[in-house]
């Protein structure tokens, strides 16, 4: 099993579509992430990133959903 994250692109760098990057943001915490599966990202989008790969662009509300589910799991089972 695979866990996703949404975060918000911040920036991107480059034109060439194999190798673009974006300063994504994850609740605060920043990381530069791959677009090469996502040349359509542009920065302002929200992306589900694995493993340092944005694979897909969602709409605001979807990530948002993600996010607060994301978040009750963190209540409901994370460290006390």
């Amino acid at each position: 099993m695979c866990l996703a994250v949404p975060g918000k692109i911040v920036s991107v760098e480059g034109d060439d579509p194999d190798f673009r990057s974006a300063r994504v943001d994850f609740g605060g915490i920043r990381k530069q992430v791959s677009l090469a599966c996502t040349p359509e990202a542009e920065s302002g989008d929200y992306v589900l990133v694995h493993a340092g790969f944005a694979l897909q662009v969602l709409d605001e509300q979807e990530a948002q959903r993600s996010l607060a589910s994301i978040e009750q799991l963190l209540k409901d089972f994370g460290p006390e």
